[in-house]
């Protein structure tokens, strides 16, 4: 697929512009791989279009996605080219007060996802949309695509009881849905009663990963440097719950993992009967430059995929953690909370979204069965979000 069959949210948008793109007060919830298929900023592209911003919104990671970890807060701030402010939705607020809504007629949203539910841009949408219902206010989602594709669902739906900032909706960790598709799914799910109108893709389809787009990948948040990061996460972001290193403090966060004390040969002795189909663990050895083992020689493996049809993220992160679990039983450990601002649950379950499947993993069951005992939960989501659709195969 070249460019030119292929169109942002943002895009078809601009290609004929409503009346309100004019004449309304517009708010903008948006960061740095806000862009089209040019490179140039959405908040550009809508200033000539005829467009008047009135606010900026920024999500997790801050408006250029420079905050690193969890937990660091933005601040609010001014945009210098448009002299207008930026509000934080990462700060003492997670959504837009009534005051900051009163001052715009329509809330743009214009976010790159990954496709994972613990990432947290869409949760944001989620309770924009919430707080927009509320208000009265007018929502347009300018679509983009899932980079990992809207085919493949993985792992357990959410539990209500584990609810938190990385996990407020009824969707399993790998949920295939485009930010437009999840807005409407949000919609549905919380029944609420909100102007929600969605700028579709044009040329997108449910089997396409973001390769076969001819974009360029702009990185939506500090440890998201390329799309196959992405491809990785559903899985690989478990490991922020244990004490083992997710390549955090490297230049390949959630490609490589490992720790001071792992035995590499006897974890892939333990990783190869995992069921691991469409991956190769290359042996290597890392030195964070911050966050877990900072400074420390850790022995691990990068995680190459070789086929990405067969390859399944979640239960990778799965087997990564039940293989340590079992090699070093008195090294490996779960960390302790807070996580997100949690302080009384263990931060896997936060972002598992259930205590059942570390309970499992605890107990040694076998990974096969785990997905089996899920399954239920994958057909009703598949039923749940077939009404809020929006392209084919």
């Amino acid at each position: 697929m070249s460019n030119k069959d292929f169109l942002l949210g943002c895009e078809v948008l601009l290609q004929s512009p409503p009346p309100w793109l004019r004449s309304g007060r517009l708010g903008l919830l948006a960061n740095q791989a806000s862009v089209g298929s040019s490179l140039k900023h959405v908040k550009d592209l809508i200033r000539e279009a005829g467009g008047r911003l009135s606010c900026l919104f920024s999500p997790q990671h801050g408006f250029f996605s420079e905050k690193q970890a969890n937990m660091i807060e933005s601040p609010d701030g001014r945009d210098p080219d448009l002299e207008i402010p930026v509000v934080s939705l990462y700060s003492g607020t997670r959504q837009p007060s009534a005051d900051d809504l009163g001052k715009i007629d329509v809330l743009l949203v214009d976010l790159q996802d990954v496709g994972t539910r613990v990432y947290t841009y869409l949760v944001t949408m989620g309770l924009c949309i919430e707080a927009a219902a509320k208000a009265g206010t007018k929502v347009v989602v300018l679509d983009r695509p899932n980079p990992i594709g809207g085919t493949e669902i993985e792992g357990n739906a959410l539990d209500v009881r584990f609810r938190s900032f990385v996990g407020r909706y009824p969707i399993p960790m790998r949920h295939g849905l485009t930010p437009g598709e999840y807005a409407r799914f949000v919609q549905s799910e919380e029944k609420l009663e909100c102007d929600l109108e969605v700028f579709a893709m044009r040329g997108w389809r449910r089997r396409s990963m973001f390769d076969s787009l001819g974009l360029q990948w702009v990185f939506p948040s500090p440890n998201m440097p390329s799309w196959e990061t992405a491809l990785l996460y559903p899985g690989m972001v478990l490991l922020e719950g244990t004490n083992i290193s997710e390549g955090r403090g490297t230049t390949l966060p959630f490609h490589i993992f490992g720790a001071p004390f792992l035995d590499r040969r006897r974890v892939l002795d333990h990783l190869g009967g995992a069921g691991l189909e469409g991956t190769v663990f290359r042996p290597l050895t890392f030195e964070p430059a911050f966050d877990k083992y900072r400074g420390e020689s850790c022995s691990g493996f990068q995680i190459h995929v070789t086929d990405r049809k067969r390859f399944r993220p979640y239960r990778l992160g799965l087997a990564i953690i039940r293989a340590l679990r079992e090699v070093h039983p008195e090294r490996f450990a779960w960390l302790d909370p807070p996580y997100e601002y949690e302080w009384e649950k263990l931060p896997i379950d936060i972002l598992v979204g259930s205590e059942e499947v570390r309970r499992k993993i605890e107990a040694g069951t076998d990974l096969d069965v785990l997905e089996a005992e899920w399954q239920p939960d994958l057909n009703r989501f598949r039923e749940n979000r077939s009404g809020c659709l929006l392209y084919e195969e």
